[in-house]
């Protein structure tokens, strides 16, 4: 990779761990759905504004907005909506190493959906130390039974899964601009989520203070960042550097929850966080690679 595209690749991570931070700030006065459909309102806004800018001309055919509307469902609207329940019951850092999960439900999800992404030894022995570190991660609240701290360890678990489902949907808009594909997806998120927002949260009741509000725009501004970093890194670095951009977000999550917060590090949080980045570690190959070409 060059040198800028580490600098993108640190912006991401820094984006990425960034979200946790602001969903913790916001979910203290705004309802859960309700701050999902506003961050995926302001980040469709965001896009569409690039449209018009650029010019770029949004496609008309129905089959393929009805594929923005599953790709949203399973990209945005769900997902987002499970790792901000999770923060209203687990610390935003908690929630970011259980986001880094998704590339273990990615290699075994393709597997058994694709024809030319198998499980070999290696991955499959990542995916294994992946979710032995996920399990240490949660272990101290899973003892006494389940609660609501474990089940909203539970929803971003889930989350990391349907990001998974998503990432695997998704290669189906791999010929389409990815300013048209973001524009379509966070749409038809926004759309999604809005109806379950005014059903559940009865948002005219809510009294927001001026940090959620703020907190809510930032929130949109970084969902637009991450994916024009995610979209710009791709083709010059390869989705397997992008990996490493899921391994340093959670790094970036703990210190700042840490730092704004006052969010207590855990030491459990913190094994089982080194215990999952050497799992992806071992899924990306390349220490393994490197210690073989030094001692082999």
């Amino acid at each position: 990779m060059t040198s800028s595209d580490w600098l993108r690749l640190i912006a991401l991570s820094v984006v990425w761990g960034s979200v946790f931070l602001f969903v913790s700030l916001a979910v203290r006065s705004i309802p859960e759905f309700t701050l999902v459909f506003l961050r995926l309102a302001v980040a469709a806004a965001g896009f569409w504004l690039l449209v018009l800018a650029t010019g770029t001309r949004m496609p008309r055919d129905r089959r393929l907005w009805g594929e923005f509307l599953v790709s949203g469902l399973i990209t945005n609207a769900i997902p987002f909506s499970l790792i901000t329940w999770e923060q209203t019951q687990v610390e935003g850092g908690i929630a970011s190493v259980l986001n880094a999960m998704t590339p273990c439900f990615v290699v075994v999800l393709a597997h058994f959906l694709t024809k030319d992404e198998k499980l070999s030894l290696r991955k499959a022995t990542g995916v294994l130390v992946g979710f032995l570190g996920a399990y240490i991660l949660m272990s101290p609240d899973l003892e006494g039974g389940l609660s609501m701290r474990s089940l909203g360890q539970i929803a971003g678990l889930t989350a990391s899964l349907a990001h998974a489902v998503a990432g695997i949907y998704g290669k189906r808009f791999r010929n389409l601009p990815p300013l048209v594909a973001a524009t379509g997806m966070l749409t038809c998120a926004a759309l999604w989520e809005l109806p379950v927002a005014l059903v559940v949260d009865r948002p005219w009741n809510m009294q927001p203070d001026g940090t959620a509000l703020g907190a809510v725009a930032v929130l949109g501004l970084l969902t637009v960042a991450a994916y024009l970093l995610y979209y710009r890194i791709l083709p010059s670095a390869g989705a397997t550097n992008l990996m490493l951009a899921t391994l340093l977000s959670p790094v970036f999550a703990h210190i700042l929850g840490a730092a704004v917060l006052g969010e207590p590090i855990y030491v459990t949080s913190v094994i089982g966080m080194v215990v999952i980045v050497v799992g992806l570690s071992i899924m990306d190959g390349r220490v393994l690679r490197r210690l073989r070409g030094r001692f082999g």
